[in-house]
């Protein structure tokens, strides 16, 4: 896919270097100047499954991979991918009550995807912390083109071979739909800006069902058949990954959080649906 676009937004401050590729979009609004940087061009190149990270100097330890917190569309099963939908009011919730539990694992650095729901459940925890939210592109979800905005029912009337191909596993061929290859890429690239960093310590990703699917699974050399056989996470729920001294990953928690009784297992994609 090459170099990951990033949106620019007049609020948002800029690190040393410049932006990579920037593409003019929808700005993320009411997030303080203080608290929004967006990064630097990511190195292309192949998935970082093979590869153990840096051995030697300051960096990153511990990852927490956060899914965004509800919205609309997630309760009424409809594909959001990039389209930018917002949290809904028990999202928001999810968002607060989720705050201090990840305040609680100190973290160094907070990146969010930077569609709204997921600054948006990135919010609470940064302004505990007083982390600034670091804006990223490439953690976005899926892109399913034609397909979002959609339900499942929707997609198998309106592309019914392409549905059953999507339900069977079986690789899309859409020119407009994102492949798992291509998200397993660009997310590859943008966990390894992260983890390989001077900023040691832990750091938050705040993303979505698809794409935290992606980094768990390539961060821990996972193909993409075990990946895909991932239970997707709640709403607001995240996957506490560490590293080891040898240099690899390891998961020492999936889909944790803190959901209301009568929220857990809730969400489509922990009923087992796809990436939402």
């Amino acid at each position: 896919m090459g170099a990951p676009g990033l949106q620019r937004d007049r609020r948002a401050r800029l690190p040393p270097g410049g932006p990579g590729i920037l593409r003019p979009g929808r700005p993320v609004e009411g997030l303080p100047r203080d608290r929004v940087r967006r990064p630097g061009r990511g190195r292309a190149g192949a998935p970082y499954r093979h590869w153990r990270g840096r051995r030697r100097g300051s960096a990153v330890n511990r990852l927490l991979v956060v899914r965004h917190g509800q919205t609309e569309w997630n309760v009424a099963g409809r594909i959001q991918g990039s389209s930018d939908i917002d949290l809904d009011e028990t999202g928001r919730k999810q968002a607060v009550e989720a705050g201090p539990e990840l305040a609680r694992y100190e973290p160094s650095r907070i990146i969010s995807s930077d569609l709204r729901r997921a600054v948006d459940t990135a919010r609470p925890v940064a302004e505990i912390t007083g982390i600034e939210i670091e804006l990223d592109k490439r953690l976005q979800e899926r892109g399913y083109g034609p397909w979002e905005g959609l339900t499942g029912s929707e997609i198998a009337e309106q592309f019914p071979e392409d549905h059953r191909r999507w339900r069977a596993g079986e690789p899309l061929q859409h020119p407009e739909i994102e492949t798992w290859t291509e998200l397993h890429r660009r997310t590859a690239e943008a966990v390894r800006d992260i983890i390989e960093s001077d900023v040691e310590g832990t750091a938050i990703v705040v993303c979505h069902g698809g794409s935290a699917r992606q980094i768990v699974g390539g961060i821990l050399g996972w193909d993409q058949a075990p990946t895909s056989s991932l239970s997707g996470m709640d709403n607001a729920h995240w996957a506490d990954l560490r590293r080891m001294r040898s240099g690899k990953w390891r998961m020492f928690g999936y889909n944790l959080g803190v959901p209301a009784p009568h929220t857990i297992g809730a969400s489509p994609l922990a009923k087992g649906q796809l990436a939402r």
